[in-house]
């Protein structure tokens, strides 16, 4: 495929491995044996098996009526929501959790933002009975206060990260100075489509259920394989990929990632990536970063604790400099009217990463034959906090004509 990953782990200029010499030898022995491993019989029946019967898979596809007679067009929900534990997360944690076992780690290591990688890694790890660390930054665990009650009711250890601004990118540098303490016992399950190679690729694999699942299913719905279009938020960027993979040849369909443009694309609280960085390295692969001209990291901002990301997965840019697929963005406010208008015109409520992508839905020009996936990725379960703080204030939707 002209969009995948090379043997050197690149995709065009962008990937890598850039990593201390302590990292070595975990990064050689997952990629000397990832691809052997997850191609194999056994390993795809139990994938294949858990994402069925644990995991609830296939998602649905849903053709939202209410909101495509809004858009005089047709708009697809890819249902990710509905999976075990609320986002699309579960599809990766499930596959590296059996690279693990096959490489006979006991001690399971994560980093998390929203809070979905991380209860979706202490999941997992409850299923297969390993022991779970769960690095969040310390603002992540006031704002995602639920899923860190169920990593712990789970039996998960959840450290806050204090350095930096206390979010993501934070948590990822923490999780990554444990395992180069521990390297012998212990897994370092990535949730998202960046790091060092081989995880952008085992990452995208993983999630690549998403785009494979569209496909036949669009089939069976309308009698064509491939939409016009498919829409999905990106902060590191693994729901996006998933739901892009099995269409990245397939020219004629385009790709839309949405990214957190926060208070504004023109202010310092933002974290719109692609709109705003430069190459660079972070987190040992290169890609597109938010940094200033020395080379420092620039502290991102958004809403959405899941896309408070200063970077971006390398395969991501380079969809972006091959032009491959387009990157939008969307503001704080245009995300919380995206989820407001879901709510009320399907009855589902999106996580706020999602609502990322379905704000862009009044960006783009839809034509009345078009066929748009939006990939939904998560529930909103964990954002309502967020959300009740927004609307609490907002007048009452007017009752129907007639009726008290």
């Amino acid at each position: 495929m002209n969009y995948q990953v090379n043997e050197k782990g690149y995709y065009g200029e962008f990937g890598g491995a850039y990593i201390p010499e302590m990292m070595v030898p975990n990064i050689e022995e997952l990629r000397r044996t990832y691809l052997e491993i997850i191609q194999s019989y056994d390993f795809r029946q139990e994938f294949i098996g858990l994402l069925k019967n644990y995991v609830g898979r296939p998602s649905p596809l849903y053709l939202a009526r209410r909101l495509s007679e809004k858009y005089q067009s047709n708009i697809f929900l890819k249902r990710e929501d509905l999976n075990h534990t609320g986002s699309h997360k579960i599809n990766n944690t499930i596959g590296q959790i059996l690279v693990a076992k096959k490489l006979g780690k006991q001690r399971i290591i994560a980093e998390t933002g929203a809070g979905q990688h991380g209860l979706a890694t202490a999941t997992v790890c409850a299923l297969m009975g390993l022991k779970c660390i769960v690095y969040m930054g310390a603002v992540d665990v006031e704002r995602q206060a639920p899923n860190v009650k169920k990593m712990r009711m789970l039996g998960a250890e959840v450290i806050p990260a204090l350095s930096g601004n206390q979010t993501l990118k934070d948590a990822t540098n923490e999780a990554m100075r444990d395992w180069i303490n521990n390297p012998v016992d212990t897994h370092y399950i990535i949730g998202s489509v960046v790091g060092p190679h081989p995880y952008p690729d085992m990452v995208a694999r993983f999630q690549s259920v998403i785009s494979e699942e569209i496909r036949w299913q669009l089939d069976e719905q309308t009698g064509r394989e491939n939409p016009t279009r498919v829409i999905a938020c990106v902060g590191g960027g693994s729901n996006a990929a998933g739901a892009f993979y099995h269409f990245l040849d397939q020219e004629n369909v385009e790709l839309i990632g949405v990214e957190a443009a926060g208070k504004g694309v023109d202010t310092a609280e933002t974290a719109a990536t692609l709109t705003l960085g430069t190459p660079g390295v972070l987190h040992s692969s290169r890609s597109i970063l938010m940094q200033t001209n020395d080379g420092q990291i620039t502290e991102p901002y958004s809403i959405s604790a899941g896309l408070d990301y200063p970077g971006i997965g390398p395969l991501h840019a380079n969809l972006f400099a091959t032009k491959r697929a387009k990157y939008l963005w969307a503001t704080d406010a245009e995300v919380l009217d995206a989820a407001l208008e879901l709510t009320q015109l399907e009855g589902i409520i999106p996580a706020l990463e999602s609502a990322h992508a379905l704000a862009v839905l009044k960006k783009i020009q839809m034509k009345p034959e078009d066929v748009t996936i939006v990939n939904l990725s998560g529930r909103g379960d964990k954002d309502m906090e967020t959300y009740l703080k927004h609307f609490e204030k907002a007048p009452p939707k007017p009752s129907p004509k007639g009726r008290a």
